[in-house]
């Protein structure tokens, strides 16, 4: 019957095992001086030698003549551990004996003394696939064994290892075996074989085994099938990788930045049953492999994964900068994780391949860093960089723009100008600081008078507040539009005066949520930064009663005092909410003229209520 390379050229002795000389020399030299531990875990990649270490072990503890610590393979006892007819070593399984149960047995058993070896050897394979309750009933007789007990564990996920388990045990790691101990170690067998294996063929073989001789081993056995000799390019067709001239084509459209053929190329691909998870996966680890030559021009060619040969990857990185070889290994490996959730594979990887092509599609930095980099090499050259398209063209408004959402509190104001001598000051708060005051305090005081500010010249265009307004719906709310209604505003330079008619409406007006509005709005409609100052005053009113002409006549006649009481005409005009406002509270209001159903008035009477406003 056949039997596999593997298996046929499966280390018999210390001497044989391929790469693992640090652990082989230590336990050859512990068995010649007689120190074997009772428990040893050997750990460690697939294909490294674990189980066959453990083996080569339990030979030499049991040689009969032993050659420093070398067992002979010539005696009873070689040749029964060998063939497995001797039931005093034992190998276990622990993926299929990993209950309790198992393990209960195996220590019932294992308390009897061997029955032709010196010592019982027990070898339990994947002992990280056991449960708790199994190491737990190990642990006893694996701290404090009989002494003709050994027990050898192996496994290739030491994290699931419990650490009471470990803490009882001497630990071995194996290592990957080295490609170029493989390439010996393959020629060897190859010309023991008789198969025509090339030196090549032995480099690709080595690297795709990833640090794995069994694994190498079962593919040139794979490959000894073919006739003539086994070069690189029988290894590739016989292995299924003739298609990785086309992927190596792909990432030449893709290092040119030709994404036409590049999408085309995956095209042909994907019709022609290429799977796309594999593609992508195949031009990750060409990227990877450009990426280790690149940066290890010297010793990166151990590290390789075998695919394609040295020369080819040097000149595909030959002339191109690291980051650009970073940049698309993280693409591909960032795209191979996603792949798995897309519901369009084929849009994800040609998303995938035009990313490669352009990084200023990309939205990470190396947009950025590719603009950076042609810049300085445009300044380098003392040219001006052409830019890869037209730049979007940012309008800068006249003034700031109007946001949309209401301005934040915290916005303060525009800082005001020295006030006029004309511009009354906002003292609504003095009517309570009045009653801590003295009493002798002056009735007739003409400072509140100056509620009554003109407007400046050429500032009375009710046109522009109209507009205003207008403007101002829908940036505030319902009542604090009624009290605009109220006032009148005016536009005069830099500058927009609301004139309110007595100090309640300019407490209600004068917060900043509203003047910010007032402003942004203003200031847009201007194409300018304007400012808004608040007070107590009156329209422009001889504007509106112009048409009599005599009126301005009786002017110049100021010495008219006594016609005070000839205040009939006065109750057209509103200023009287003001005159109460200046009235101090221990003076009872004067039963004047009432105005009559006015809103204000009905306002004035439900100020409780107009104070409980919220701007929102």
């Amino acid at each position: 019957m056949y039997q596999a390379l593997y298996r046929k050229w499966r280390p018999k002795t210390f001497s044989e095992v391929v790469g693992q000389a640090h652990i082989t020399d230590t336990l050859q030299r512990q068995v010649a001086e007689g120190r074997v531990g009772h428990a040893y875990l050997f750990t460690g990649t697939r294909g490294t030698g674990k189980t066959t270490c453990a083996r080569i072990l339990a030979k030499a503890v049991n040689c009969e003549h032993p050659v420093d610590g070398a067992p002979c393979c010539q005696c009873n006892a070689c040749r029964g551990i060998d063939s497995g007819m001797l039931l005093d070593v034992t190998e276990l399984d622990a993926a299929s004996n990993n209950g309790v149960d198992q393990v209960r047995a195996l220590r019932e058993e294992a308390v009897y003394t061997p029955s032709v070896l010196k010592k019982r050897v027990y070898i339990i394979d994947e002992v990280h696939m056991l449960s708790i309750a199994a190491f737990n009933a190990l642990l006893k007789i694996l701290e404090e064994p009989p002494e003709h007990l050994l027990f050898i564990l192996a496994t290739t996920e030491l994290h699931k290892v419990p650490a009471t388990i470990l803490s009882r045990c001497q630990r071995f790691s194996f290592k990957r075996i080295l490609p170029r101990d493989m390439e010996q170690q393959l020629l060897k067998i190859a010309a023991a074989e008789d198969i025509a294996l090339t030196a090549d063929g032995a480099e690709i073989l080595a690297r795709m085994a990833n640090g794995a001789l069994r694994d190498a081993l079962s593919l040139l056995d794979q490959c000894r099938a073919v006739e003539g000799n086994i070069d690189s390019r029988t290894v590739l067709d016989t292995l299924g990788l003739a298609g990785s001239t086309q992927t190596l084509q792909l990432m030449r459209c893709l290092l040119a930045r030709n994404a036409a053929d590049a999408l085309a190329l995956f095209d042909r691909l994907y019709r022609g049953g290429k799977d796309v998870a594999a593609l992508l996966g195949e031009l990750s680890d060409l990227a990877r492999d450009m990426t280790v030559m690149k940066a290890a021009p010297e010793g990166g060619a151990a590290l390789l994964s075998g695919v394609y040969d040295r020369r080819t990857l040097s000149d595909l990185g030959r002339n191109l900068p690291m980051s650009r070889f970073l940049y698309m290994a993280d693409t591909l490996q960032g795209c191979c994780a996603a792949l798995a959730d897309s519901i369009r594979p084929r849009t994800a990887a040609e998303l995938c391949l035009l990313k490669l092509c352009d990084e200023s599609l990309s939205g990470d930095l190396t947009a950025f860093d590719r603009r950076l980099a042609r810049l300085e090499q445009a300044v380098q050259q003392g040219g001006v960089p052409s830019r890869p398209g037209p730049a979007p063209r940012r309008e800068t408004p006249p003034s700031p723009p109007a946001h949309e959402e209401p301005p934040l509190p915290e916005e303060p104001p525009l800082p005001e100008e020295p006030p006029l001598p004309e511009q009354a000051v906002r003292d609504y708060g003095l009517p309570e600081e009045s009653p801590d005051r003295p009493a002798p305090r002056p009735s007739p005081r003409p400072a509140p008078r100056p509620h009554s500010t003109t407007a400046p010249a050429g500032s009375g265009d009710t046109a522009v507040w109209q507009r205003l307004l207008e403007q101002y719906k829908g940036r505030l709310p319902v009542n604090v539009r009624v009290m605009l209604n109220m006032v009148s505003g005016v536009v005069d330079g830099d500058c927009l005066t609301v004139l309110c008619r007595d100090d309640f409406t300019l407490k209600q007006l004068d917060k900043p949520a509203v003047t910010a509005v007032l402003r942004e709005v203003t200031s847009a409609d201007q194409g300018r930064a304007i400012r808004v100052v608040l007070e107590v005053g009156q329209a422009p009113a001889a504007k509106r009663p112009a048409p009599p002409a005599p009126v301005p006549k009786p002017a110049p006649q100021p010495p008219q005092p006594a016609p005070a009481p000839e205040e009939p005409p006065l109750p057209e005009e509103p200023p009287e909410p003001a005159s109460a406002a200046d009235t101090p509270p221990w003076v009872a209001p004067s039963p004047a003229p009432a105005p009559g159903p006015d809103k204000m008035d009905e306002l004035l009477h439900n100020g409780q209520q107009l104070d409980s406003f919220q701007i929102k």
